[in-house]
């Protein structure tokens, strides 16, 4: 019986449940940086310029090894390789959709209202969602509604607090770039005065050195800076997500209709609806209309 159950548990939740781990590519994030660098370096190319003109490795040298080392000082080491880390979640979106949320959430609702909601305990340890996946196991433990939402609240302020100081991490590295940028112009200056003997030496030594602030500017405000808000916008997403879950799962405790979680829940979403929930509606009409139209028919060819 037991070999019997396991598969039965996981074709309801891997639903639910695969889709955190599943991730796609931020098109936004991959068309925005493209497009930020193909303007400036195309820009760049009308103006009769090389892209070798601002190919400098001494240049990013001193601007990502300066930024890198200011951020390490405002930063604790474990929270600045965190947010290493979390830089994939602006290149990869991992976010689950809100209707797919939806459905489970009222799936369970459903059989927790014939069935009681113990008969959800075999499912809440198959959900891939860990948010959902404590607060259901709370919620079939008998956990008081009041304490359960104590209980997520506190987890939903600790993760969100811990997204935040990464995105501060990429947020302070756009303040520190285009100051070392600045300092590696300034660096570049001082080695041109000491040949102001030879005019053209002088001219491309100036050139160079303000690819420095290129970079500094050019990484704060295509990259760290967008980086940070990019972090931010998924922060505010999964916790209107985390809230909607949470008031899915105070909805099953309660014993509420599935109707009516339904409309509390379709209040967070964050997607369009898709239109698919209309065209149902309009086939029974479109299937009715042949009905009549065969029926005078067989009665014509029997007269």
């Amino acid at each position: 019986m037991a070999d019997q159950a396991n598969p039965k548990g996981p074709k309801a939740a891997p639903k639910p449940g695969a889709n955190p781990g599943a991730s796609k590519p931020d098109w936004a994030t991959l068309a925005g940086i493209t497009l930020a660098l193909g303007g400036i370096l195309g820009g760049l190319i009308l103006e009769k310029g090389s892209i070798q003109d601002v190919a400098q490795a001494t240049a990013a040298i001193i601007v990502f090894g300066g930024t890198i080392g200011a951020v390490l000082v405002t930063n604790p080491l474990p929270v600045f390789l965190n947010a290493v880390k979390g830089f994939q979640n602006v290149l990869f979106e991992h976010a689950t959709p809100f209707g797919a949320t939806i459905e489970t959430l009222l799936q369970m609702a459903t059989k927790a209202r014939k069935n009681g909601i113990v008969s959800l305990e075999s499912e809440a340890d198959q959900l891939a969602d860990p948010f959902l996946r404590k607060a259901l196991n709370l919620a079939v433990d008998g956990t008081d509604l009041n304490e359960l939402r104590k209980m997520m609240d506190i987890d939903i302020e600790v993760t969100e607090q811990a997204g935040e100081a990464e995105a501060k991490v990429w947020e302070a590295a756009g303040g520190y770039a285009p100051t070392i940028g600045i300092i590696g112009a300034v660096m570049g200056l001082i080695q041109v005065m000491k040949h102001l003997d030879d005019i053209k030496e002088v001219g491309h030594g100036i050139a160079v050195a303000f690819v420095a602030t290129v970079y500094g500017v050019g990484s704060a405000n295509i990259l760290f800076l967008p980086a940070a808000n990019k972090m931010r916008s998924r922060l505010h997403r999964a916790r209107v997500m985390k809230e909607m879950i949470l008031e899915g799962v105070a909805g099953i405790v309660e014993g509420l209709n599935p109707t009516l979680i339904r409309m509390k829940l379709e209040a967070f979403r964050q997607e369009p609806a898709p239109p698919a929930k209309k065209k149902p509606a309009e086939e029974p009409k479109g299937a009715e209309a042949p009905a009549k139209t065969s029926s005078p028919q067989p009665a014509a060819t029997g007269d």
